[in-house]
């Protein structure tokens, strides 16, 4: 093996050249995560009745629910409508995630290594 480098890395890349772009992914999926965390994403459920509104943190920031979707006699759809609307904002958020990570690393699946 050469000094100093990997045998079958493709033009010689040594190992301070894969720490270094490893270390610039690493930085990359930081800003990444950062930039996610402070986005936010709106869903809603029943026709609009009820809106939710989650950050890239998972946290509910926002619900919103209009005096129509208030039915005293049925509870138990508004409550139904409130967790759809802030499962698929949760949805939206994950996917948008894992669609930024996907183009970061071209695909390539690091199992939780960031």
């Amino acid at each position: 093996m050469a000094k100093g480098g990997f045998r079958g890395m493709p033009g010689g890349m040594n190992q301070a050249a894969v720490m270094k772009q490893a270390q610039k992914m690493q930085q990359e999926i930081l800003r990444m995560q950062a930039e996610q965390e402070a986005k936010t994403f709106t869903a809603s459920a029943g026709g609009g009745v009820v809106s939710a509104t989650v950050n890239g943190k998972h946290e509910l920031v926002n619900l919103e629910i209009k005096p129509e979707a208030v039915d005293p006699e049925d509870v138990e759809m508004l409550q139904d409508m409130v967790i759809a609307a802030v499962n698929e904002a949760m949805r939206t958020a994950d996917t948008e995630a894992a669609n930024n990570m996907s183009r970061l690393t071209g695909g390539l699946n690091l199992g939780g290594l960031f």
